[in-house]
């Protein structure tokens, strides 16, 4: 199986639906050490993704990824639609058409990339980063061992979603929780929690 312009399509729908669905925990983790908007701002993102999507469509899954970036920066305020939309273009203009596992791997090493020269963050920053970092070492990994597509994916979705929990216990000492010092510990990082349903969704998609 190779990302095509078909899964990456799915993949972007699926994850609109999952932030449809999860909007009102994600704006939950948000409220209790940030503006409490992330969930609505998200949701808001992906529906003008899906209207883009809606119109001539895109050649190239690479191109599928760039819209969506492209959109969720344009129509996404805070931080999350600079960082989203900085990696999903990032993604799509590091993807080759068709992307076996390593190809898919380095693209969204890519996205990482991205994020972390926008953010400026570090692993252990309570961030994406603690979400996206062991997800891309872990869909590395799967790859080079000779994993098939859905097999990595879902071995980044199950170190996504550790990596968002992992958050938990940490300070965090970038964006708007971190004007909280200590009072951020205990809290799970909803942009850790988000990006973990990213990589969820593409686990999902790819084993459909």
């Amino acid at each position: 199986m190779d990302f095509d312009t078909t899964l990456a399509e799915a993949w972007i729908r699926a994850i609109a639906a999952a932030v449809e669905k999860e909007q009102a925990r994600l704006t939950e983790l948000d409220s209790a050490i940030g503006d409490g908007d992330h969930g609505s701002n998200l949701r808001r993102g992906f529906a003008a993704v899906l209207t883009a999507l809606d119109g001539p469509r895109p050649v190239g899954p690479g191109a599928v990824l760039t819209k969506t970036g492209t959109t969720l920066i344009s129509k996404v305020g805070g931080a999350s639609g600079p960082l989203y939309g900085k990696a999903f273009r990032a993604v799509g203009a590091a993807l080759p058409e068709p992307a076996g596992p390593a190809a898919v791997a380095e693209a969204l090493a890519a996205g990482l990339d991205a994020v972390r020269a926008l953010g400026k963050a570090e692993p252990g920053d309570k961030t994406i980063v603690d979400a996206w970092t062991p997800a891309v070492a872990a869909f590395r990994s799967a790859a080079a061992a000779g994993a098939s597509l859905p097999e990595a994916a879902e071995a980044a979705a199950e170190a996504a979603e550790r990596g968002a929990r992992d958050t938990v216990p940490l300070q965090a000492r970038k964006g708007r929780a971190s004007y909280l010092g200590e009072r951020s510990i205990g809290h799970q990082d909803p942009g850790a929690t988000s990006t973990a349903l990213i990589f969820r969704t593409l686990a999902d998609t790819t084993a459909a």
